[in-house]
């Protein structure tokens, strides 16, 4: 297969250009054999299919059971938690596949769900999602984090119990850090759970917008002093967006320094943060721009879909992305395509980067529009999706 005249992101490359922009590239087999460049004008745009490292596969599409929070982050937390008690094996797979498919079709090539975990004992939910990482296989390479409240930790049995779940299945470890007290103790804990069973680390943290709300820059002082650098994941950090811009600066060179990833969930923030009485004026979307600029490049991920948490949206990544770039004015664009592709596939430390280059695996999704002006319109996000080397389809 020749992909003609197509525009790669400079992000996403894993070439020298020079000079050129637009590219022709060979596929062979299930790897890209060769680009060159092209004579001819952009006729698309090239990715490497999508990652989408921050999801909540189990408690999506039941907003017609709990209702939405409407902007009340912890109304969505109690009527998850009412409805929780209620799950079933079926009806997991039943939420979890539809996830799949839709990721699927969109192109997105691995994925990393959160799972509620509230005590000792492995939710129903991780064995459902054991079987779907088996079978889908070769198809989205899926992960699973531990999303346990930080509190919960406080009971050192039961956090070891955990901790000993989640390596036998092959997980992460996690919690949900917001104003706790005890913070620094309780994330020594989890800190030492992961170092004690080799697991790697994924918050959520600072997911409102009280400027107090330190618990990443606690983070990023563990993961230095523990020497944990490039193994710990942050998502939400909506406070930083209300700290001023000394303290949220200074938060960043940590988390820099310490090589934490860190992911923005635009849908459901942007949702839940600010008030519901008026037009909110917070945005609740972390500071994007400001990490890059101390070096740490931030992903963009889809988090909730149809739940008490957002009652909208799916599990299409260029959906997300355009959301994201509207609501923290990325610009140019397709500088930051690399926020769905390169970007969360390190965060996941998955076996390629999602650069493309000669020799890497023709999973892609060549996307009709023929500069970044069109990413976000309706005809630019029309896409051929790309597996080992065949286009499967086209969707919008």
């Amino acid at each position: 297969m020749k992909l003609e005249a197509v525009r790669i992101p400079p992000r996403l490359r894993g070439f020298t250009a020079g000079d050129a922009n637009v590219f022709d590239v060979t596929l062979a087999g299930a790897q890209v054999a060769s680009i060159v460049p092209s004579p001819h004008p952009a006729r698309g745009t090239l990715l490497s299919a999508t990652v989408d490292a921050h999801a909540h596969i189990d408690k999506n599409f039941t907003v017609q059971e709990t209702g939405a929070a409407e902007g009340h982050l912890f109304t969505a937390i109690e009527r998850m938690a009412a409805h929780r008690v209620h799950w079933t094996a079926d009806a997991l797979r039943s939420r979890m596949l539809r996830a799949l498919h839709e990721a699927w079709a969109a192109g997105t090539r691995a994925l990393r769900t959160h799972l509620d975990w509230q005590g000792a004992e492995p939710p129903v939910s991780l064995a459902v999602f054991e079987q779907l990482r088996e079978q889908w296989h070769g198809r989205v390479e899926l992960q699973f984090v531990a999303l346990t409240p930080l509190d919960v930790f406080a009971d050192a049995e039961v956090g070891r119990r955990i901790a000993q779940s989640v390596q036998r299945a092959g997980g992460v470890l996690g919690a949900f850090v917001y104003r706790n007290p005890g913070i620094v103790h309780k994330l020594g804990r989890v800190f030492d759970l992961a170092q004690e069973h080799q697991l790697a680390l994924d918050f959520h943290v600072d997911e409102g917008l009280d400027p107090e709300a330190t618990g990443l820059r606690t983070i990023a002082h563990l993961v230095i002093a523990r020497g944990l650098h490039g193994h710990v994941v942050c998502g939400h950090a909506c406070s930083l967006s209300a700290q001023d811009d000394a303290a949220a600066t200074d938060t960043l060179r940590l988390c820099a320094e310490a090589g934490i990833h860190l992911i923005a969930l635009p849908t459901t923030n942007l949702y839940l943060q600010g008030a519901w009485d008026r037009t909110p004026v917070p945005r609740g979307i972390t500071r994007i721009r400001e990490a890059a600029a101390q070096g740490v490049r931030a992903s963009l991920a889809t988090d909730n879909v149809q739940d008490a948490f957002y009652p909208y949206g799916g599990y299409d990544l260029l959906e997300t992305f355009g959301l994201g770039v509207q609501m923290a004015h990325l610009a140019p664009a397709a500088d930051w395509l690399d926020a769905i592709t390169v970007n969360p596939a390190r965060a996941m430390r998955l076996a390629w980067d999602g650069r493309i280059a000669q020799g890497c695996p023709a999973d892609l999704v060549l996307l009709a529009a023929s500069d970044e002006h069109e990413l976000l319109d309706r005809h630019g996000r029309r896409r051929t999706v790309i597996r080992a080397g065949r286009a499967l389809e086209h969707t919008e």
